[in-house]
């Protein structure tokens, strides 16, 4: 069969499709699609894609991906998709509910919620707890949880009456991984001399800020901020929607202007800054091309690229641990739950009226934040280098 040719299929470590969407298309609703490994099954789910947004811009009624029993769980799910509420929803929040999605939908798409019984259910669960885990388990129930509740609103079942509530969940382990402030230079020279620029300017910029991935690969040139004392970047984090103030230090300051200046192209206010690897010669020997705006997958997959490269095989700590390793600093410095709560852009601190009064962000909780952080890494690295003393001398 001859490979397929899209306009937004591109393919990924030289093996897995995905269907990128541009920035125009995203604010569309559309969003980037994981097709699989290169091939006719993924061309034919790039197709399907490219079909519904070739329609959508020509306004008519895009084709359903799939055609469910009437009243069905897929069909139900197919037509929340075509609602505002589901417009609404963060992308993050979009995003959960498709994974969670991709286990439902091949045992219950094609039946009607009311046929669901706590047999199947419990049956269903146990089955992804065996061969997912506790993690992917806990999380296609926590969709099909909400799908209920959905269904129940389009009178499809009985509210309230979800037979899944009689299934305890496992939770998850919560994560506990940090990053030192040496292995975080290591990562991002390691990414600047692999040729991972934008990646490297991401990390640097995680460390600092304490931002979410999500919320780095998606900066652009209007959230620059500087204030009479710092430079940085002023969000509203994408998914609790508050206000948080990421300053940058003079080194990651330098490193993202030095990358801004050899990316070759003028980046409009709302065009995210970051790309995935690029500096390709242009045509004929022009100018070079900047790389694509990171998306979640391509930035998971270049920052296992560099990990693997700088810390070997073993190594499995992830980007978003860096948000973690801030809070853990702060901590360690002596910083306020308020202090921490306005420096990462979230309601870590139990009084969340509190922290809406300042506005947009406490720029005074701030600065105490990132000078707890400064006193709590020393602290945390006169503890580690004490730690290796003590196993050097077998105590």
């Amino acid at each position: 069969m001859a490979k397929i040719k899209l306009k937004h299929y591109v393919i990924r470590k030289g093996k897995y499709g995905y269907w990128l969407p541009t920035p125009k298309m995203v604010a569309a609703g559309f969003e980037c699609i994981s097709c699989g490994v290169d091939g006719p099954d993924a061309w034919a789910v790039a197709k399907e894609w490219e079909d519904r947004w070739q329609a959508f811009r020509k306004g008519r009624e895009p084709p359903r991906l799939h055609v469910w029993p009437k009243d069905s769980i897929g069909d139900a799910f197919t037509r929340y998709r075509r609602m505002q509420e589901w417009k609404r929803k963060p992308p993050r929040t979009r995003e959960d509910w498709e994974r969670g999605w991709t286990f439902i939908e091949p045992y219950f798409a094609d039946l009607p919620p009311a046929d669901i019984t706590l047999e199947l259910l419990d049956d269903w669960y146990a089955r992804l707890l065996r061969v997912k885990g506790v993690d992917i388990a806990y999380r296609a129930m926590k969709t099909w949880r909400s799908l209920y509740t959905v269904m129940a609103g389009m009178k499809l079942c009985p509210p309230k009456a979800d037979p899944s509530q009689a299934i305890r969940r496992q939770t998850p382990a919560p994560r506990h991984q940090t990053w030192s402030e040496g292995e975080v230079v290591r990562l991002v020279k390691g990414a600047w001399r692999g040729g991972f620029k934008g990646l490297a300017c991401i990390i640097a910029v995680a460390w600092d800020t304490s931002f979410s991935p999500v919320d780095v690969r998606t900066l652009n040139p209007a959230q620059a901020m500087q204030t009479a004392q710092e430079w940085g970047f002023l969000i509203a984090r994408t998914k609790s929607g508050e206000a948080a103030f990421g300053t940058l230090s003079p080194r990651t300051q330098r490193l993202v202007l030095a990358y801004v200046e050899q990316l070759g192209v003028t980046l409009l206010d709302d065009a995210p800054i970051f790309r995935s690897r690029g500096f390709a010669p242009g045509p004929k020997g022009g100018r070079p091309r900047a790389g694509v705006p990171y998306t979640k997958d391509s930035l998971v997959d270049d920052f296992a690229d560099i990990r693997k490269l700088v810390f070997g095989e073993s190594e499995k700590r992830r980007l978003m641990d860096m948000r973690r390793s801030g809070a853990v600093e702060a901590n360690a410095g002596g910083a306020s739950v308020e202090a921490i709560s306005a420096k990462m852009g979230n309601s870590i601190d139990e009084n969340k009226a509190l922290q809406k009064t300042y506005m947009p962000v406490n720029l005074v909780a701030v600065r105490a934040a990132d000078e707890s952080r400064r006193k709590g890494r020393q602290l945390l690295g006169q503890e580690r280098n004490e730690y290796k003393k003590l196993k050097l001398s077998g105590k």
